[in-house]
């Protein structure tokens, strides 16, 4: 997988990063022996506590997918939407897929109030459409392409695949929120890879 530096992005939908990647470069981890190396308390024992960097530093090591989540806002009949790479399958019976968003987003309460949101699973190209959803105010979809679903909420123009849902239950966890929602309808659209995040950057497949 190859990767290049991101841009700064709204932690909406759990993408953390900086210009400087705050340690999560694709060179910015310390490495010693094979293993990362933490901070300690001076003697050798980690602290009692998990430092919020190293915590992004280790867990930016985990390989994510992008999507984009959409609505229509019921009050202003607008489009909204975030982009999120905290996103699961959880359920085959019901079918059920999960997402997390940040207390401070400014655009999940606009997704909450409708009745169905969508799911663009972003392409590998799309890293534009990412960094638009990620940004915090003005139109995030001006110059984005796009089509309605089957539930009426935008699909991403050559996006790989779209996924119709609706809020089943949400759980608070610490600074995020647990979504659970329930797939009424699904489709695949476009082709070729997608779009992935590692290690504060946006990669690819090579092939």
């Amino acid at each position: 997988m190859s990767t290049h530096a991101a841009r700064l992005l709204e932690p909406e939908g759990h993408l953390r990063v900086t210009p400087d990647g705050h340690g999560i470069t694709a060179n910015g981890v310390a490495m010693h022996s094979g293993l990362p190396q933490g901070p300690s308390d001076g003697a050798g024992h980690p602290p009692q506590a998990v430092d919020g960097k190293w915590f992004r530093s280790v867990l930016g090591h985990f390989a994510t997918g992008v999507v984009a989540i959409t609505a229509v806002d019921p009050d202003s009949g607008e489009p909204c939407g975030l982009a999120a790479n905290s996103f699961t399958s959880v359920s085959l019976d019901p079918p059920l897929v999960a997402f997390c968003v940040a207390h401070t987003s400014t655009s999940w309460p606009r997704l909450r109030a409708a009745k169905t949101q969508t799911v663009s699973v972003l392409a590998e190209h799309q890293e534009q459409v990412c960094a638009a959803l990620a940004g915090r105010g003005g139109d995030k979809f001006a110059g984005l392409e796009w089509t309605e679903s089957p539930g009426g909420n935008p699909v991403i123009a050559d996006a790989l695949a779209w996924i119709d849902c609706s809020v089943e239950a949400e759980h608070p966890a610490g600074d995020h929120v647990i979504v659970v929602a329930r797939v009424h309808q699904l489709g695949l659209q476009g082709d070729g890879g997608p779009l992935l995040f590692f290690r504060g950057g946006y990669g690819r497949f090579r092939t």
